[in-house]
């Protein structure tokens, strides 16, 4: 097994871990503050991890230049306006539709890595990544009322255009990290994905407290007052990012992701096995077009 591939799953076992852990959290705190503490918390991760990196493994750090900075910029900004977006979609009566189409984000990684990076991909990893984003779309309405044909009849509707638009933020957000890690230029893909995440892990962390500052100053407080789960989220967090910023440095940001549909298996995995839940037909469909996409796209 590549090198690239065992970390994207490990990134995608994690996330699915911190996912849970989010959901539990929001019980306690906000929406703002649920998304939050996988920045703010994981933030000392980050350094932790970069320290290790320098400290014990004895890896020089990479010099830091404005091209990298923009980067960062544009990366670390996408991926908030993407999980806003994502948030949003939860106040509409068909969200499960636009939660679909956000799953959309490899097949349009794949745009923004010709766009921005100049990469392209085979005809072959195209279907692939098809394939396994197929599966996720079916897997995101198996427990609604929803039909499948709901994924395009429904394809007018304001949930689709703010999945979709989530989606794209979520391409631009994975193309833009990989731009920031390889614009480093060594000394190799553990440090520079180090970097990468603590730079944005930063300017996010920024970022969300200036928001809640001005729009909801008593969130901070939440958010304190529950820092033992937070922490757990943060470490959780981190390590998932880390694991997605050293793959994306291997590997191209859309074949990375197509991977990472991966996640949803390890969500079905628990609802299944963990809490015994029922499954359809859907979701047994959904995850055979996710393992078919990711081995064809590893034969590939």
């Amino acid at each position: 097994m590549e090198t690239w591939v065992a970390i994207t799953v490990t990134a995608a076992f994690l996330q699915n871990v911190r996912s849970t852990l989010q959901k539990y959290l929001k019980g306690k705190i906000g929406t703002t503050g649920a998304t939050f503490v996988r920045f703010g918390f994981g933030l000392p991760f980050a350094f932790l991890f970069l320290a290790i990196l320098y400290y014990a493994m004895g890896y020089p750090l990479p010099a830091l230049h404005w091209q990298f900075a923009g980067w960062i910029v544009l990366a670390a900004m996408a991926q908030i306006f993407a999980q806003a977006l994502l948030i949003h979609l939860f106040s509409y009566r068909n969200f499960a539709v636009g939660t679909a189409y956000s799953r959309t984000e490899p097949a349009q990684a794949a745009l923004f890595g010709l766009v921005f990076l100049s990469e392209t991909v085979s005809w072959v990893v195209l279907i692939a990544i098809g394939i396994s984003v197929a599966g996720g779309m079916l897997i995101s309405v198996a427990r609604t009322e929803l039909r499948p044909s709901a994924l395009v009849t429904s394809l007018a509707t304001r949930s689709v255009a703010i999945g979709l638009c989530s989606g794209t933020f979520f391409g631009i957000a994975a193309v833009g990290y990989r731009g920031a890690s390889l614009s480093l230029g060594g000394p190799n893909f553990l440090m520079q994905g180090g970097v990468t995440l603590s730079a944005a892990i930063t300017f996010q962390t920024l970022v969300m407290l200036v928001f809640m500052a001005i729009r909801d100053p008593g969130e901070i407080k939440r958010i304190a007052a529950a820092w033992k789960p937070a922490l757990a989220v943060g470490f959780v967090g981190a390590s998932a990012s880390f694991g997605w910023f050293t793959a994306m440095t291997l590997e191209k940001a859309a074949v990375v992701k197509a991977v990472a549909q991966v996640e949803m298996l390890f969500t079905f995995a628990s609802t299944y096995f963990i809490f015994r839940e029922p499954i359809n037909r859907l979701e047994v469909g959904g995850c055979i077009a996710i393992v078919a996409g990711i081995l064809l796209l590893l034969l590939a």
